[in-house]
């Protein structure tokens, strides 16, 4: 209980009351803004649209982790799923404008539907798990973009996929991009390097100390999922640990990685290089239209005078010269803003902060693509199936199959026809890699029938003589 005096106008106590604690407490709820709830939602999901929850806080308070079955159905939109409820579906479609894109599930065939090729399989002989391939693409696409920050220089998938499927306990690769890890969230000062503060760790990650400091963090997560595993590795055998775990012990590593300040900073430098480009962008096109502009005034004037020549000498001649002259001012115009557009689009490739999708088909498979991976990866619905495509002919195909009255369908192909050019390239640069690396290995087939060849000579297990050149010393 605590006595309240009640102050008056003129800061005397006026009145006295008994209140108990609780009353005094005024519990008043910040408000959310707009930019704190994309904060919580981006750092609570692993994706959106629908928004699917990380799997340790859908756990957490009993959040169902598979997609309703009328997402899944295709009756995202308000208006659809009222006319399917209701039965009345062709009214639906009867009342959208002719031409106008609906949800692609909704969609039947017409006698003006245009032929569409068909879709060639997927491709699927990956060496982790198929339900872990996201794992291994997140965290090669974070070493990929943020490497330098880590100071681990570039690797291929390959030869995270071998490495990470490999017996050995201390791969170089593997103890390099864990190490990197490490010294990223011990520069931070956040819990890991509190954590090992306590235990009093050198903050040096070395060769021979790395699964230490791989069994502190994994005792800082206190996950079930980790204990099994982590016994293993404190006995010294971190490669007898499943894949489908190596690759989830990673995943958190990065997901620690990205709150960083380090890691923030250098997000938010890129999206002021990225705003900065695309100024850039608007004023060489502003600049260009100008050029245009003035350079057909000046053929305009010219073609105008020598037309009134012409009609006393030789019009037709003059009149070809100033068409030509023309055609030429248009072609050099055309390169100028090509080869702008080209350069700039470059460069905000570079400020990539994130791989973001292409789009998703009719069933809401997700496409991915990755600019240092010569494949078109396919994402499930649910997440726990992948594929890929290598070949110029399956991108052709693939494209030849979409449906632009579909929603989804018309989205993606527009980014495909966006990118089709670097992904056709990536494609046919990655097949001629591996025909090259195929002639290699049956080289040194032929080779060993001879002389004993040893095993890191061979194509496939480059991943052994992996070397860090970015490493601070």
């Amino acid at each position: 209980m605590y006595e309240v005096g009640w102050i008056g106008q003129d800061n005397a106590v006026t009145n006295t009351s008994v209140l108990q604690a609780d009353d005094l407490v005024i519990r008043k709820k910040a408000r959310a803004s707009r930019s704190m709830l994309k904060i919580y939602i981006r750092e609570s999901t692993s994706q959106n649209s629908p928004w699917i929850i990380h799997a340790n806080l859908a756990k957490k308070y009993g959040i169902p982790t598979e997609p309703p079955k009328d997402l899944l159905n295709g009756q995202g939109l308000p208006k659809l799923r009222r006319g399917l409820e209701n039965g009345t579906t062709d009214d639906v479609r009867k009342k959208l404008k002719k031409g106008e894109p609906i949800d692609d599930l909704l969609l039947r065939p017409t006698a003006d539907d245009p032929s569409l090729s068909k879709r060639r399989p997927l491709s699927t002989d990956f060496r982790v798990p198929v339900d872990s391939v996201g794992d291994l693409l997140m965290v090669w696409d974070f070493c990929m973009t943020y490497g330098r920050i880590l100071c681990l220089s570039p690797f291929s998938l390959s030869d995270l996929e071998n490495a990470i499927c490999h017996k050995e306990s201390n791969l170089v690769l593997l103890v390099e991009l864990h190490a990197a890890l490490f010294h990223l969230l011990i520069k931070d000062g956040g819990g890991y390097f509190m954590f090992l503060q306590n235990k009093r760790r050198k903050l040096k990650v070395t060769l021979v100390t790395w699964a230490e400091y791989l069994c502190d963090f994994l005792e800082m997560t206190s996950k079930e999922e980790f204990s099994s595993s982590l016994s293993t590795v404190r006995r010294g055998h971190y490669g007898l640990v499943h894949t489908a775990v190596k690759l989830k012990i990673l995943r958190e590593l990065v997901d620690e990685a990205i709150t960083t300040s380090a890691v923030r900073q250098n997000i938010d430098e890129k999206i002021d290089q990225q705003q900065a480009i695309a100024a850039s962008k608007r004023e060489l096109a502003r600049n260009k239209k100008e050029e245009h502009k003035l350079a057909m005034e000046g053929v305009t004037e010219k073609e105008m005078s020598q037309t009134d020549a012409a009609e006393n000498v030789n019009g037709n001649v003059n009149g070809q010269v100033v068409e030509k002259e023309g055609k030429e001012k248009k072609n050099i115009y055309a390169n100028k803003m090509g080869e702008g557009k080209r350069h700039l689009g470059t460069e905000m490739e570079k400020q990539s902060v994130q791989s973001n999708s292409l789009g998703k088909d009719r069933y809401y498979n997700r496409y991915w693509f990755f600019r240092h991976e010569g494949r078109l990866f396919v994402e499930s619905a649910d997440s726990k199936e992948w594929g890929y495509y290598s070949t110029k002919e399956e991108l052709d195909a693939l494209i030849g199959s979409l449906n632009v009255k579909g929603i989804r369908e018309r989205a993606l192909k527009r980014q495909l026809d966006k990118f089709y050019n670097t992904i056709s390239n990536a494609l046919e640069k990655r097949t001629k890699d591996v025909t090259q690396k195929m002639l290699l290995q049956e080289a040194a087939l032929r080779r060993s029938s001879r002389v004993q060849a040893q095993p890191r000579d061979n194509p496939s297990m480059l991943f052994l003589k992996y070397v860090n050149k970015w490493k601070e010393n």
